[in-house]
């Protein structure tokens, strides 16, 4: 996490303004939320216990960014991050499904990060492991007579048996068989030559189209299938202590596949997993940020609990000592949920925070309002991001071999018929630019490829043109009282 501390809470605002339009109070909150943990860090360890975590509640309409706050956050940190629906645990009983799974989850994405982390220190001293079996895989194959061992024993794969005492009438000793002849010297020699204008080629790059055939784990003969409707399955090696040798199997691709499945394959096996599974649980302790969206779909607006409001609350009531804090236990240990950052998100329509029950809003002390997003918002989210949405369908028109061009005029018309469409009809945020855009690129999209079109310009008119029904249905709507 160390380039997520170095960050300054106006630089994660500015990180996210690469990506969102607006909700700057928002944006504060989290980034002030984050610099905290580097804050708190720094503490001593009597004091860093005491400090915990002010989760946040976002209320907002759909499409205003809430989402994509958190989806964006998950990008730009090295924090353990997970995203569920608190509709989910409404699906069976009043109590829910089982609400700990959040925190299972969390730990099973920490896990994810610290391996990537070091896998990648492992890397530059898997190269030149991996180096050498792609050129051993490279090399002509020499003409050999039947295997043996290069110990002189038989490959016979029960022979261990004839160690055991009383074994030895069923399973008799193996006798050392005679080594192979040695290579001739002259042969020696031209095939170490072969060897180093290989792993040369290899350096230079010139082979990486090349087929290879190397060994790989099989990580499907690895495990048991445990049926269920889950397609539940237990790894051999959690049985075995990871004794089992692992299977492998063949397989053939090209040489710049083979080396980064290679370079995997070495780093891991160069890794302390015990050392990563305890220091995947930390982070997730101490930096695993848990985003509940939906949080407004389990508040209970019923009076006296009559009707479904009673699952809904069952829900809150599950949830709320993992928010509180609580030891929940994983298969890599007990985890404390203590010092965990929860964001909860919802639109509120229907229900308000003061629905949630009183324990539940204790916990979120923080409360962040979204602001629904005006015509000038729609605007800046077709071109100013990132990713915007005209970036995007540019770059995917391009792939065709043709260049497409939206002026100025254009982007306004389409921020104004999104918004009109969001204040008449169902307000659906940003999201309703998608439906736009969509419809808007569909005629030239289906032609495509075609050597005929070479460049496309939408304009004002153009848009006018493709919405012409909708346009007039909204001034007809005007005259009906």
């Amino acid at each position: 996490m160390d380039e997520l501390k170095s960050m300054t809470p106006k630089e994660i605002v500015a990180e996210l303004d690469k990506y969102i339009i607006g909700q700057g109070s928002a944006k504060k909150s989290v980034a002030i939320a984050l610099r905290n943990r580097h804050r708190r860090n720094k503490l001593s360890d009597e004091m860093r216990e005491e400090i915990t975590p002010n989760n946040i509640l976002m209320i907002g309409p759909t499409g205003c960014g809430k989402t994509e706050i958190a989806r964006r956050l998950a990008k730009i940190m090295k924090a353990p991050f997970i995203k569920v629906e608190a509709t989910k645990f409404t699906e069976v009983g009043y109590v829910g499904r089982d609400v700990e799974s959040i925190v299972r989850d969390l730990v099973e994405a920490s896990i994810r990060i610290t391996k990537k982390q070091k896998m990648e220190e492992k890397y530059d001293l898997a190269a030149d492991i991996v180096e050498d079996k792609l050129t051993d895989a490279l090399m002509p194959k020499k003409q050999s007579s039947e295997p043996v061992n290069t110990n002189g024993q038989n490959n016979n794969p029960f022979a261990f048996l004839s160690n055991i005492p009383g074994m030895n009438a069923y399973f008799p000793p193996q006798q050392n068989q005679p080594q192979q002849p040695q290579e001739d010297p002259e042969a020696a020699a031209g095939r170490k030559l072969a060897k180093e204008q290989i792993k040369q080629q290899l350096r230079d790059g010139l082979l990486e189209e090349q087929m290879v055939e190397i060994d790989v784990e099989d990580l499907k003969g690895n495990t048991i299938d445990l049926g269920g409707n889950e397609n539940m399955s237990i790894s051999i090696g959690s049985i075995f202590g990871n004794n089992m040798p692992k299977k492998m199997k063949k397989r053939r691709v090209k040489v710049k596949d083979a080396r980064k499945i290679l370079l995997d394959q070495e780093a891991q096996n160069m890794l302390d997993m015990d050392q990563v599974n305890a220091e995947a649980v930390d982070n997730a302790e101490q930096n695993g940020i848990v985003f509940i969206d939906e949080i407004d779909k389990i508040a209970d607006n019923s009076e006296y609990g009559h009707g479904p409001g009673v699952s809904r609350e069952g829900v809150q009531r599950d949830i709320l000592p993992i928010v509180e804090g609580s030891v929940v236990n994983t298969k890599y240990g007990p985890v404390k949920t203590d010092h965990m950052l929860f964001i909860g998100a919802g639109a509120f329509h229907v229900s308000k925070p003061e629905d949630l029950i009183p324990e539940l809003q204790g916990r979120f002390p923080i409360r962040v309002e979204l602001e629904n997003l005006t015509k000038e918002d729609l605007a800046r989210i077709l071109t100013v991001p990132k990713n915007a949405l005209v970036k995007q369908h540019k770059e995917l028109l391009e792939t065709e071999g043709i260049t497409i061009t939206f002026t100025d005029d254009a982007v306004e018309e389409i921020a104004e018929i999104a918004f009109k469409a969001n204040e008449t009809q169902e307000n659906i945020g940003a999201r309703r630019l998608n439906t736009i855009m969509e419809k808007l690129v569909e005629d030239v999209s289906f032609q495509l490829p075609d050597p005929e079109i070479k460049e496309v310009t939408i304009d004002k008119k153009f848009v006018d043109d493709k919405f012409e029904e909708n346009l007039k249905a909204d001034d007809l709507e005007r005259y009906i009282l």
